[in-house]
């Protein structure tokens, strides 16, 4: 995919190179001559408590694991689970389509797809609110690999580059019970269906097995080639900082999502996450926020450089968390994306209103300590938010600085694409608001071929066996956890 068409795909290229028409619904078929006619559409807001013993949110996922475009974000603590999109775009293999629900759990293509910011309309809230969840809205994910092609030309896997779905019908927990929330007109027959669904008996996707197990595609010494690489370009001057990622990958049989629950447990991460799209897969394990879009058009990032091992020990996890506190080299690779993330959020905020609210705090979780920054802005009245979504893609903290030629850099040395693996999930409400992370600590499963990554900033005062045993302390529980589940060898 050139650069051109996902400009064009978006929404937001000088020469629109795709057409949309219309689609023009006869609600009135016949009217009679002379008679003028009112049509008035009422839109009601249905609500209800699901009568279910199942309370997480691994078993209602399992339960409605056949309804298409099922989903599942944590969301920092605002659980939620939507499915049966309205309609929805899905771009993949280099074509862009779009399909509307014509039936429960049935869908249609239409013949033209929409540009995503056609696509996602917003209108202004009719309340504010200090608290970000979802409300109705969009729902999808962007790879790595869609979002750097708007800049340089790169590769991609085969499974979804983006999907992105239009909600009016989710599950959400909230005061220690999941509700039904729809504002469709047929509102009280989908809580029936979906009830009657979780009502079955239990229902178990198929158990996630390997095939051999995960490991990483490249060997140590092919690490440290790339690593000499990265240093030679920071000599040269093209490059101050990149994002050196390896893929561990291997072969597995049956559905992620058995497995999902899980991962969650060991990891507890805060933007946790599950997509599924028929042959494609998606389980997030993020720590780390990229764009949260809230009330009044104010907008934050958390960008997350640096990273410690946790210890079980307390007093060595502390040397390790005051170790990381006080490197002089991850505060200064954060602070170099903090200014390259000041930069993109710069062209659509407001003159004079991106600010650093937070620099180097250390945050910590199961398995590491993280350094986090925290930057905010005010979006500008004209701008949709989803095109200042897609132009700040993919985040400062998974490419490099200068953002552009660091992504040169890792198509250059990587030797795979990406894949969803440092793109985003999450969502916006139809007023704006919303939230979306950046996918680290991210599993993806295409048809019998599942994948992570890890990785981390390399700069001019790197040490190429810190750097590489980095890789593995952010994701060897996950690794060690997912090698369990490999079929034994006969």
């Amino acid at each position: 995919m050139s650069s051109r068409s996902y400009q064009e795909i978006a929404g937001f290229s000088r020469h629109q190179a795709i057409n949309v028409r219309p689609v023009i619904l006869n609600v009135v078929q016949f009217t009679p001559p002379n008679v003028s006619v009112s049509i008035f559409v009422f839109m009601s807001y249905f609500q209800q408590k699901l009568n279910t013993q199942f309370t997480s949110a691994f078993d209602l996922l399992a339960q409605l694991y056949d309804l298409t475009g099922l989903v599942y974000l944590y969301d920092h603590n605002t659980p939620i689970i939507a499915f049966l999109p309205q309609e929805f775009l899905i771009f993949q293999q280099s074509q862009l389509k779009q399909f509307q629900q014509i039936q429960f759990n049935q869908y249609q293509m239409r013949p033209d797809a929409s540009l995503l910011t056609a696509f996602s309309k917003f209108k202004s809230p009719s309340e504010t609110s200090d608290t970000i969840a979802f409300n109705g809205g969009y729902i999808g994910f962007f790879s790595y690999d869609y979002c750097a092609d708007q800049f340089v030309d790169v590769s991609s896997r085969h499974q979804a580059g983006f999907f992105l779905g239009q909600y009016s019908t989710f599950l959400k927990y909230e005061n220690d019970s999941w509700y039904f929330h729809s504002d469709e007109q047929q509102a009280e027959l989908i809580f029936q269906q979906i009830s009657d669904l979780i009502n079955q008996p239990i229902q178990m996707p198929p158990a996630l097995c390997l095939l051999e197990k995960c490991q990483s595609r490249w060997s140590k010494q092919q690490y440290l080639q790339a690593f000499q690489q990265v240093q030679e370009y920071i000599k040269a001057g093209d490059c101050y900082q990149i994002n050196l990622t390896q893929e561990f990958t291997t072969h597995a049989q049956g559905s992620l999502l058995s497995r999902a629950n899980d991962l969650w447990e060991l990891t507890h991460a805060p933007y946790a996450g599950y997509l599924k799209l028929d042959d494609f897969e998606l389980l997030s394990c993020s720590p780390e926020l990229f764009i949260e879009f809230q009330a009044d058009r104010k907008i934050k990032t958390r960008p997350i450089k640096g990273t410690m091992p946790r210890f079980d020990d307390p007093q060595q996890d502390q040397i390790s968390k005051d170790k990381l506190s006080n490197s002089k080299k991850d505060q200064a690779e954060n602070v170099m994306i903090v200014d390259l993330l000041r930069n993109d959020l710069s062209v659509y905020a407001e003159t004079g209103s991106v600010q650093t609210t937070k620099l180097f705090e250390i945050e910590s979780y199961n398995q590491v300590h993280h350094m986090v920054s925290e930057i905010t802005a005010s979006l500008k009245a004209d701008i949709n938010p989803m095109q200042m979504l897609l132009s700040a893609l993919p985040g400062g903290s998974i490419t490099g600085a200068p953002k552009i030629r660091a992504m040169q850099i890792i198509e250059e040395l990587e030797g795979a694409p990406r894949g969803a693996y440092c793109g985003s999930l999450g969502y916006f409400n139809f007023d704006g608001t919303g939230s979306w992370n950046i996918l680290i600590r991210s599993i993806q499963k295409y048809q019998d071929q599942l994948s992570m990554w890890a990785g981390g900033g390399i700069t001019i005062a790197s040490d190429a066996e810190a750097e590489y045993q980095e890789c593995f302390d952010k994701i060897s529980a996950m690794l060690d956890l997912l090698n369990t589940w490999q079929i034994s060898e006969q």
